[in-house]
């Protein structure tokens, strides 16, 4: 007899056996009991999540010779279920939908389902990859899915059902099948291992469910890779010489190199991954993920149950952890997410890769734009530390427009408070719109500045808008934007303030308070743009201006 792989031979039998879908097998279990089992299925999912396997499953379960009705526990010794198993049974069919897809083999399939079944109780198609279907083989099938005789079940499968007519999956109903967890996945492979008597070493077993990537069958697959190589035990390094996994020492290395600021150790380290034939994408990925472990440490604890690491890679990851800050890594994730890309379809990816890796470990090298522009004025300037609060790092973080900052208001414009009546409040309406402009945005502040204070009683300051102003008012009244004026209103008249919107009567235009950007001239803005600091800030943060504000 020739050799099972082992995801056919570990395949799950029934419902109980089923790994990491148990929502779908519960409610196809509770749907058997019930009698109420429906005439058409769609199951969604990536590839190896047991779509395949719960279909036959399902088929056992309603067609067991060994009960008088349909069970939720089939015995997986009749003649049935034997034959569903190796895929051969006379009123069980499976078709690809890959290679039988045109419209003639969908009407011979429609023909075939009015016989009824030749010794089980129903006659069941099992339709794989149905997303492959033409669209006329779909609607061959259209009037058969919907009014299906008695004695016929369809369970289809699909990776992709964005690919399936709408007018079939409203026929169906959908199961969406979850990747499964690395840590299932690994529990699966122990159990596997143990079975066929093979001897491995425990730090082998999370790397390979994770390579798995959600995908039960993949797992098993890989697998069957390592145990043919015939060394035994198994052990991590296998996984870097077999299956092209970058070895985790050294992608440990590297990321310790940044973190210690040697530009000379990165390039080493980055070297000696790539000549152990590592590509510089799984260098890229290796480093998101590892860099996503060090996030969770230090936001979530070295214990978290977010981490799928060893008792040993956790120690690790403490400590190198310790080098970083969160808002780096952060930065550092996304940054490495779009670099893939650019590696993957650059003919220079290596020196792009080790460029990229240089600016992370030089980055106390690099001004952020305050000190840059600190130093093209003549000011003092102060190292970028690496290891920074994360407010301080996200207040560091590369600007993509000019704006007026709050240290050019007025300090008495910030801070004073103002006398809380309606005279008053008039008086001072346009000192109030730079306080909201300083502390809300301008956007806010832009806003208002087309209404004018009409009433203040008892702590309800009514604005009031011309009659064109019902935009304006609405978007004052959205996201928030109404709380955050009152809060801000509260601080200023030491009081408890509310306030409501309104717009004035076609007859009456209220006089806008003398608050507005001004706009600037071509010429003026072709001076910013070309000014020599502002064209070292976009040229150094690889930056973008995206608005242009008059200070």
């Amino acid at each position: 007899m020739g050799y099972t792989v082992l995801a056919r031979k570990y395949r799950s039998q029934t419902f109980d056996d089923v790994i990491g879908q148990d929502p779908i097998a519960r409610t196809l279990k509770n749907a058997i009991r019930t009698g109420r089992v429906a005439h058409a299925y769609l199951f969604v999912g990536t590839r190896g999540v047991g779509k395949t396997t719960m279909a036959r499953i399902l088929a056992k379960s309603l067609n067991c010779l060994a009960a008088d009705e349909p069970t939720v526990k089939p015995c997986c010794k009749c003649d049935s279920c034997l034959a569903i198993n190796i895929g051969e049974d006379i009123d069980v069919i499976e078709i690809d939908g890959a290679s039988n897809n045109r419209v003639d083999e969908i009407r011979e399939l429609r023909e075939n389902a009015i016989y009824r079944p030749a010794r089980c109780r129903f006659k069941i198609y099992i339709i794989d990859e149905v997303h492959m279907l033409t669209t006329g083989a779909f609607n061959a099938l259209l009037k058969t899915l919907e009014e299906p005789p008695s004695h016929v079940k369809f369970i289809f499968a699909t990776t992709e059902p964005n690919k399936v007519i709408p007018t079939i999956q409203s026929r169906c109903q959908r199961f969406d099948f979850s990747n499964i967890g690395p840590t299932l996945i690994a529990r699966q492979l122990e159990s596997v291992l143990e079975q066929e008597q093979i001897k491995y070493e425990n730090d082998l077993i999370l790397p390979l469910a994770k390579m798995a990537n959600g995908s039960m069958r993949d797992g098993l697959s890989l697998l069957d890779r390592l145990i043919s190589t015939g060394v035994e035990p198994l052990t991590a390094k296998l996984l870097e010489e077999f299956l092209g996994c970058p070895n985790s020492e050294k992608v440990w290395n590297v990321i310790s190199r940044i973190g210690e600021s040697d530009a000379a150790g990165t390039l080493a380290a980055v070297d000696s991954l790539l000549n152990a034939g590592t590509t510089e994408v799984q260098v890229l990925d290796s480093l998101i993920e590892y860099m996503r472990d060090l996030m969770v440490v230090k936001s979530a604890g070295a214990d978290s149950e977010l981490l799928i690491l060893t008792a040993e890679q956790r120690k690790r990851s403490a400590e190198i952890a310790e080098k970083f800050d969160v808002a780096a890594l952060v930065y550092s994730i996304a940054t490495l997410e779009k670099l893939r890309w650019s590696v993957k379809n650059s003919d220079t990816s290596r020196a792009l890769l080790e460029a990229s890796l240089l600016r992370f470990a030089l980055s106390e090298h690099f001004l952020n734009v305050d000190q840059l522009l600190s130093q093209l004025q003549g000011g003092p300037a102060s190292p970028l530390k690496k290891k920074q609060p994360l407010k301080a790092a996200l207040t560091d973080r590369p600007a993509t427009s000019i704006e007026p900052s709050d240290e050019a208001q007025p300090e008495e414009t910030l801070t004073r408070h103002r006398p809380a009546d309606l005279q008053s409040i008039k008086d001072d309406w346009p000192g109030l719109l730079k306080t909201i402009a300083s502390k809300l945005g301008s956007g806010t502040a832009g806003l208002l500045s087309s209404a004018v204070p009409a009433r203040f009683e008892d702590g309800v300051l009514t604005l009031q808008f011309g009659p064109s102003g019902k935009l304006q008012k609405e978007m004052c009244e959205r996201n928030g934007r109404t709380e955050q004026i009152q809060n801000l209103l509260s601080e200023q008249f030491l009081m408890p303030v509310k306030l409501k919107f309104e717009t004035a009567p076609d007859e009456v235009t209220p006089t806008a308070a003398p608050y507005k950007q001004t706009r600037l001239t071509a010429q003026m803005r072709n001076e910013i743009v070309n000014d020599p600091a502002v064209k070292t800030i976009l040229t150094e943060l690889d930056a973008t201006i995206t608005g242009i504000e008059e200070n």
